[in-house]
């Protein structure tokens, strides 16, 4: 199995091709669809201690894996529909985040 998010994006096209869900996964339904499983990320670290979200039980570890997963999912497919390629844009990102935040400056030394 290929770890690629070419082939995730393909995949995922392809799944949504075989139930007709194109007409639904316009990027607004999926940028909205995205913030819903963020915000079901953060379920299961709500009223845990620094230090509790650093050691989760392994079944809520499960569950974060997957609300991770459903994030991806929709972002890799908003980033098709746009033709966005989403590596390409955070490895920019990154990039302008280093200008911003040089090492001697943002760690103080």
């Amino acid at each position: 199995m290929s770890d690629s998010l070419d082939d995730l994006a393909q995949r995922l096209q392809r799944f949504a091709d075989a139930r007709d869900w194109g007409p639904f996964h316009s990027p607004k339904n999926l940028a909205s669809a995205l913030i819903v499983e963020a915000a079901e990320l953060l379920e299961p670290f709500q009223w845990l201690t620094e230090a509790q979200s650093r050691a989760l039980p392994e079944d809520a570890k499960d569950a974060v894996a997957l609300e991770m997963a459903d994030v991806l999912l929709y972002l890799v497919q908003l980033g098709n529909q746009l033709g966005i390629d989403v590596v390409a844009a955070a490895h920019r990102k990154v990039d302008l985040n280093e200008g911003r935040f040089p090492v001697k400056e943002a760690s103080g030394g």
